[in-house]
């Protein structure tokens, strides 16, 4: 199945997984993770029935990663394999699919949006591979079909983008930046650095934000109502609140505040169309250089790639991550 309606496959269904993202994945001791635990071995907090006994509390008590990863539906998908039973096998493939989940959802939705001509056959061909043979998905070139779907996505991104007059802003280093109001619709944020920046009220409708880091970015009041490739993940470790547009392939963070007081984001929602200013980033320059959330067990992210390539940082990115 292909188009819109198949991203709810791509959803995590933590009912009816067995707990891989709990177990499979390691992380590190650090901002993000209270605790150390080496893959393969079930997190202490995770129960016998395999449900996450500080779900409700996970930010509190030290576990932000977990509130940010999404497996992209490659749990219940992994689970449901004939043939494979918790174990090292099962994680193997697990760490491979959740990765290649990823890719589906970005193509699902360059396919949703039109311009993505060879998304159908990319997603057919994933698909199959998932469901083939669990020792060739297990040795499977990720960074190889990275590199195929990043050239769809490029594509999609720039016919998308075309005549906005969207700055170039790819890689470059924005933590903290004072971004306010700002007009960045059209504009190409693919593996910028963003952690910390003041995104209050700024346009980013038909931003591309594939691996764009969003960690603490404030986005009390923004519009990412229909930004490119911008995933759970992301929103799940930005900050915001009711008046923040999000995509509707999306679920709105719990942690985010409700609505704000009258007139909160008012002056940079009048600038919207217009830029207030030039952006601020840190550190001199600006570069040049594509979903948990939702259910009652989440994983840990991994350290990504900084790259703009075919997808965002697993998880938040943060020091002291491992990969899958």
């Amino acid at each position: 199945m292909t188009g819109r309606g198949s991203a709810e496959r791509l959803r995590a269904d933590c009912a009816n997984c067995a707990g891989l993202c709990c177990v499979a994945l390691p992380f590190t001791a650090s901002a993000d993770f209270a605790v150390d635990k080496p893959g393969g071995k079930r997190c202490g907090n995770l129960t016998t029935d395999n449900r996450c006994s500080i779900h409700a509390r996970l930010r509190e008590s030290g576990f932000t990663g977990c509130a940010v990863f999404d497996c992209f539906g490659a749990g219940q998908r992994v689970t449901g394999r004939d043939g494979l039973t918790p174990g090292p096998e099962m994680f193997a493939v697990f760490r491979v699919t959740r990765q290649l989940h990823e890719l589906l959802w970005l193509l699902t939705e360059a396919e949703a949006i039109g311009h993505g001509e060879e998304a159908p056959s990319l997603i057919a061909e994933i698909d199959a591979l998932v469901e083939g043979d669990a020792e060739v998905l297990r040795n499977v070139d990720v960074d190889a079909w990275r590199a195929r779907v990043g050239v769809v996505l490029e594509q999609v991104s720039h016919q998308v983008r075309d005549g906005l007059g969207g700055r170039d802003l790819r890689r470059a280093d924005l933590m903290g930046a004072r971004l306010r109001g700002e007009r960045l619709r059209g504009a190409s944020l693919r593996g910028a650095l963003l952690i910390a920046a003041d995104l209050r009220g700024a346009d980013l409708r038909r931003a591309d934000l594939l691996g764009a880091d969003l960690r603490d970015a404030d986005l009390r009041g923004a519009d990412l109502s229909d930004s490119l490739f911008v995933t759970q993940a992301q929103v799940n470790a930005a900050r915001g609140d009711a008046a923040t547009a999000v995509p509707d392939t999306l679920t709105r963070p719990a942690h985010w505040l409700p609505s704000p007081p009258p007139g909160q984001h008012e002056a940079s929602q009048q600038a919207r169309g217009m830029p207030r200013g030039k952006a601020t980033p840190v550190g001199g320059g600006t570069g040049v250089g594509g979903r948990s959330g939702n259910g009652q067990r989440t994983g840990r992210g991994g350290r990504g790639k900084r790259n703009g390539g075919t997808g965002p940082r697993n998880g938040t990115g943060r020091p002291g991550r491992r990969t899958e």
